[in-house]
């Protein structure tokens, strides 16, 4: 019987070949190729993946000799530590079957691995060089991390011991409130969930009801490369370059290596090392200002005392207040002296004066006296006309009687009284000047006084302690007085001790 033939005998075409449809031919090679071929495990090179919306990996299998086409279910797909990349070299494991949509045949995998840590290690080096050429690796977009941040986000495995550790190290060197993002830290799983995390604690509002942290922990216990291959994705990386908040990679052992290692801000060797890179000991904070504390207490006291030492050398370079106020005393003595002498020059010109007016005639000046005592009675009822013309005539009644009168007793009259005139305004210039350079010293020496006496000490908050007419000076003297008057800036007091 032929191996294609599974119809009744009574359906047989007449003639030496079988006729069959092309659904029944490729039924039959189907059922062939799964008995002969149920379960295979194949070594091959990954050329074409495509990974379309549904979850599902559509990928090819290729040596130097053939291509086979395979398919990874959504279902198994979500379960591979290492997704298949393009140049990955993998085993596969699976089942063969045909597509009778397509007439081809292919192979459905339930288990695909690096072949060997080479393959690992030459797709790490290969993603690595593209990464570095992109410039997400260079150490100039690294961010110095926060000294004492007062949020720390931390995105790990809550179940597992590395968020203990942290936790723990943190509470012994210095609390600060903590913020945890579950993910799974190996798997399918791993890569989409990090990066997720790592952008959703950039994209908090900072003082929000869920505050943005200052500093982000990545962190996972040690494994085998295939264990910690989540970090290498490219996912990841981009995400933990790009985060604007400072970021720790605590990936494995102090000899694992990932790519976020790279780029991330600090790398540190173990997720304890990064509690202890994110925060200072608040022991040794503490001591270090206490230190800086009694170090500024002792420069300023030194400085205080060395400020006070200079300040009294310096008062004993200045003179005593009472010799700062002997030459002016003697200046001004000097020009009260000098304003008596003018004082007394100036009598001297009076006197010569009313000499000089004594020689006028009396009956003369008395004639002129009483025609002004008359024109002044008669000048309220005269018209102005004629007050004018009588002004007039008197004025020249005494013209008349003006030459009578003795020209050179006149001319010397007029000679005395322009000397006269001219001393007096020169000895007034004379004493008006030394009396204003009298007022600017004595008004110097004051301020000067003022400054060095003790009034202007107790404008600034000192007092004056007297027992009588005594000035105390100390405890002692102060108990054993009767009484105490104490002087402040604006006035005085009296206590009993």
């Amino acid at each position: 019987m032929d191996l294609f033939d599974d119809r009744p005998e009574e359906d047989a075409p007449q003639g030496n070949s079988p006729e069959y449809t092309v659904g029944e031919l490729s039924g039959a090679i189907k059922r062939v190729i799964e008995n002969e071929f149920g379960h295979v495990r194949l070594r091959a090179e990954v050329g074409r993946v495509s990974l379309p919306r549904s979850g599902h990996v559509y990928l090819d299998l290729k040596d130097e000799k053939a291509v086979l086409s395979g398919i990874i279910w959504k279902g198994v797909a979500s379960r591979l530590g290492t997704m298949p990349e393009e140049g990955m070299e993998v085993i596969a494991t699976g089942r063969i079957t045909t597509f009778p949509g397509q007439s081809k045949y292919q192979i459905i995998i339930e288990d695909i691995k690096p072949a060997g840590m080479g393959a690992l290690m030459a797709v790490l080096e290969k993603r690595k060089a593209a990464l570095t050429a992109e410039g997400l690796f260079d150490p100039a977009h690294k961010r110095p991390l926060p000294y004492l941040p007062e949020i720390i986000g931390v995105v790990t495995s809550p179940s597992g011991a590395v968020i203990r550790d942290i936790l723990h190290r943190l509470r012994d060197r210095f609390p600060r409130k903590v913020l945890i993002w579950p993910v799974a830290v190996q798997g399918a799983k791993c890569a989409p969930e990090v990066a997720h995390a790592i952008k959703g604690f950039n994209r908090l509002t900072p003082g929000g009801a869920l505050p943005r942290p200052d500093l982000i922990i990545v962190a996972r216990g040690g494994g085998s490369v295939e264990d910690l291959w989540g970090f290498n994705e490219e996912a990841v990386v981009r995400a933990a370059a790009a985060s604007d908040i400072p970021l720790i990679s605590a990936v494995g052992h102090e000899t694992d290596t990932t790519l976020i290692d790279y780029a991330s801000d600090k790398r540190a060797p173990t997720p304890t090392a990064a509690a202890e890179l994110a925060v200072p000991v608040r022991v040794e904070l503490m001591a270090y200002l206490d230190q800086q504390h009694a170090r500024m207490s002792r420069a300023l006291s030194q400085g205080l005392i060395q400020r006070g030492q200079r300040l009294r050398d310096m008062s004993r370079a200045l003179p005593r207040p009472d010799s700062l106020l002997d030459n002016p005393r003697q200046r001004l003595d000097r020009a009260n002296d000098r304003l008596l002498r003018a004082a007394s020059l100036t009598d001297t010109a009076r006197q010569r004066l009313e000499r000089a007016s004594l020689r006028l005639d009396p009956a003369l000046m008395a004639g002129v006296q009483r025609r002004r005592m008359r024109l002044a009675d008669l000048g309220g009822g005269l018209r102005p006309a004629t007050l004018h013309r009588r002004l007039t005539q008197d004025r020249q009644r005494a013209a008349s009687l003006a030459k009578r009168l003795d020209p050179a007793l006149a001319r010397e009259r007029a000679l005395q009284e322009a000397r006269f005139v001219r001393a007096s305004k020169v000895l007034s210039d004379i004493g008006q000047r030394q009396i204003h350079d009298w007022r600017t010293q004595i008004t110097a020496a004051e301020r000067l006084r003022r400054t060095l006496g003790y009034e202007a000490t107790l404008e600034r908050g000192f007092a004056v302690v007297r027992s009588g007419d005594t000035i105390v000076t100390s405890r002692t003297a102060a108990a054993q007085a009767a009484a105490l008057e104490i002087q402040f800036s604006d006035g005085k007091i009296s206590v009993k001790p």
